[in-house]
């Protein structure tokens, strides 16, 4: 038996080139405007300014807010000096001080010490003129008594606390703080905080001093109180 029918499949035309043309035409121009969004607002949906976004917009400079001396909350008059002093967290972390934007004592400088540290600066300049710590609680007081017998007439004296600033201050010592100004040193007593400012040939009570009374039961440490910081400026002396 043999076949004797033949079968013919259906022919299929290809597409002239032209038309190959147009489809790549097409192609690329979807892809090119999907770049297109994808670039300029698939970022956040960040709105440009089209003075900006032709180039006709300058850039402004960004300004800083000026910064206070000792990053002070206030400026100081220029007939001042500036100065923030913090006295020591318990026996841990001792004082710091600043004087006219520098500091001046501090434990990353490695000159401040248990008991009572001092700072001698010149009241008409502004220079640092001295520092020492004098330990009071074991240590000598006539080293704290010649140190301050000898500051001169027009000096600012600036002084921290740390640890424990009394258990060796006596009644002459005392003296002698109340004459630079001071209104706490009378009453000073075992593990409690002092910050002060005070000047040789000050007249009248300072202003600028801080007492915090070690209480147990107010103490922010255990056997301490908190830390005082205080800030201000200091009448330079005019001669």
């Amino acid at each position: 038996m043999r076949w004797t029918e033949r079968c013919d499949f259906p022919r299929y035309s290809l597409p002239p080139i032209a038309g190959l043309i147009r489809i790549a035409a097409v192609l690329f121009s979807l892809g090119t405007a999907w770049l297109f969004v994808q670039t300029f607002f698939n970022t956040g949906w960040k709105v440009v300014s089209l003075r900006s976004w032709l180039g006709s917009e300058p850039d402004l400079p960004k300004t800083q807010p000026l910064q206070n001396k000792c990053g002070n909350d206030k400026s100081c008059p220029e007939s001042t000096f500036a100065f923030k002093i913090s006295s020591g967290a318990a026996n841990v972390v001792g004082p710091s001080m600043c004087f006219e934007n520098t500091i001046i004592m501090s434990g990353v400088k490695n000159n401040v010490g248990r008991g009572l540290n001092i700072a001698l600066v010149n009241g008409t300049n502004g220079q640092l003129m001295k520092t020492d710590s004098f330990d009071m609680y074991s240590g000598d007081i006539k080293l704290l008594l010649d140190f301050l017998k000898a500051i001169k007439s027009g000096t600012i004296v600036i002084v921290a606390s740390y640890d424990d600033p009394a258990t060796k201050l006596n009644d002459e010592a005392r003296t002698l703080f109340t004459d630079l100004g001071s209104s706490h040193a009378s009453k000073l007593a075992f593990r409690d905080n002092w910050t002060f400012v005070g000047a040789k040939g000050l007249k009248d009570k300072s202003p600028y001093e801080q007492h915090l009374k070690n209480e147990a039961a107010k103490n922010k440490y255990d056997g301490w109180p908190e830390v005082l910081e205080m800030e201000g400026c200091v009448p330079k002396k005019m001669d």
